[in-house]
């Protein structure tokens, strides 16, 4: 059995390549690698946080309950032992998952960039899934995690890989932010808004937010781990992504911003940079930072990305869902070409220019259905845009679907 380093390494290794295999593996190598390749996706699967997605009138508990209900499951008694039941022998033990090691970041972090807030402050970043909304979770502490290798840097604070030291001992990323951090960028609304809102989704292409906690000084996300991490990484390493590897990627987007708009959210980031991808290749949109819950379904603010910025918030309109749409076809154009489309090299004020003119410049090289599908998103005007039903119906979309279409080792 190869060593839990070793395993680890591999998963860290895992790519999905656009890129064809010139050199053809003998049956043996394949069969070792196809084997290897399900060894991983058990390993993960296996002690990644319950799948949340299954009905809730599903009767098998054991499977479908959240990290919220580890401690009923904890301290739930044992069964009495019938004395005429023989006992049946003790399974093997499973390998535990390798998490790596932890390099006291949240330490080093805490003496540079820590401090306490007060007042108001302080009452608005009292994060604590544990006495929220009307399905509390249990109380955390940072105790209460084997904390792991880390899995990146965000603007105000870092993201570790973990794992809970209650049975079963789930696999997660715990996502710290510092609050003097926020309170300096005078985001605290924006954060606060950021949590209330990943906590009520529940959908596969989103990233789940498990619960939160905080102290004097700190607000921790529990997340769900992606096992592959940032799809920006994959595109900045191939360049670009074929058409089927691309179009499955915006049928999974469609399907998940369709989930978020039907809860009148608009994410309003849509960027390479904020997607992740699970262990089988699944896309998952993973930062909230810039959404909004709006049921009015009508904002005015200018955030966002430059290059996936809609004219009408280049030109300071009232701006709708609609946004989304819109950077869908950019996101569409830059999995395939390898940038966005009105990028402009001599400077802001040029894409800017670009954007309101929607003058947009498709290589010869995409496919016509592909061309269509961006044309049709990328509208002037908003409610011209291909609608994301529409999106999901679109022969670029059918023709690469199919039933293994998450099954990212195979199928990209």
């Amino acid at each position: 059995m190869a060593s839990i380093n070793s395993v680890t390494r591999q998963i860290a290794a895992l790519e999905i390549s656009s890129k064809p295999n010139t050199t053809r593996p003998t049956t043996t190598n394949h069969q070792k690698k196809s084997s290897q390749d399900a060894s991983k996706i058990k390993l993960l699967n296996k002690y990644a946080a319950p799948n949340p997605f299954v009905p809730t009138h599903t009767k098998s508990s054991s499977s479908v309950s959240s990290v919220a209900t580890v401690k009923q499951q904890v301290s739930r008694p044992p069964s009495p032992t019938k004395p005429q039941q023989k006992s049946k022998p003790a399974a093997p033990a499973q390998p535990s998952f390798d998490i790596g090691k932890y390099d006291g970041g949240f330490e080093l972090d805490q003496e540079s960039r820590g401090g306490k807030v007060y007042g108001d402050a302080a009452k608005e970043l009292a994060l604590d899934s544990s006495v929220s909304g009307p399905h509390p979770t249990r109380e955390w502490h940072l105790t209460d995690f084997d904390m792991g290798r880390p899995l990146g840097k965000g603007k105000f604070g870092r993201v570790y890989m973990v794992r809970t030291k209650v049975e079963p001992h789930f696999i997660l990323a715990l996502k710290c932010l510092y609050k003097k951090e926020i309170v300096e960028s005078r985001v605290e609304k924006q954060i606060r808004r950021e949590i209330e809102i990943q906590q009520n989704l529940r959908h596969p292409h989103v990233l789940r937010l498990y619960g939160y906690f905080h102290d004097e000084q700190r607000i921790f996300l529990m997340l769900e781990f992606a096992g592959k991490g940032e799809l920006y990484k994959q595109l900045t390493k191939y360049g670009r992504f074929s058409e089927k590897r691309s179009s499955r990627y915006i049928d999974q987007m469609a399907d998940a911003l369709g989930y978020l708009h039907a809860k009148h959210v608009i994410h309003r980031d849509i960027k390479p940079e904020n997607l992740l991808l699970g262990i089988n290749g699944e896309l998952k949109i993973g930062d909230f930072g810039w959404s909004v819950h709006a049921p009015g379904n009508r904002r005015t603010t200018l955030c966002g990305t430059l290059d996936y910025l809609p004219p009408e918030m280049v030109e300071g309109r009232d701006h709708s869902e609609k946004v989304d749409l819109w950077a869908l076809g950019v996101l569409t154009y830059e999995f395939i070409v390898g940038n966005p489309p009105f990028e402009d090299m001599s400077g802001y004020n040029a894409t800017y220019k670009r954007i309101a003119k929607v003058d947009l410049r498709i290589p010869n090289t995409v496919s016509p259905e592909a061309r269509d599908v961006i044309t049709r998103l990328l509208q002037y005007d908003p409610e011209k845009r291909l609608a994301l039903s529409e999106v999901r119906k679109h022969p670029w979309i059918v023709k690469h679907r199919s039933k293994d279409s998450l099954s990212g080792l195979t199928s990209y």
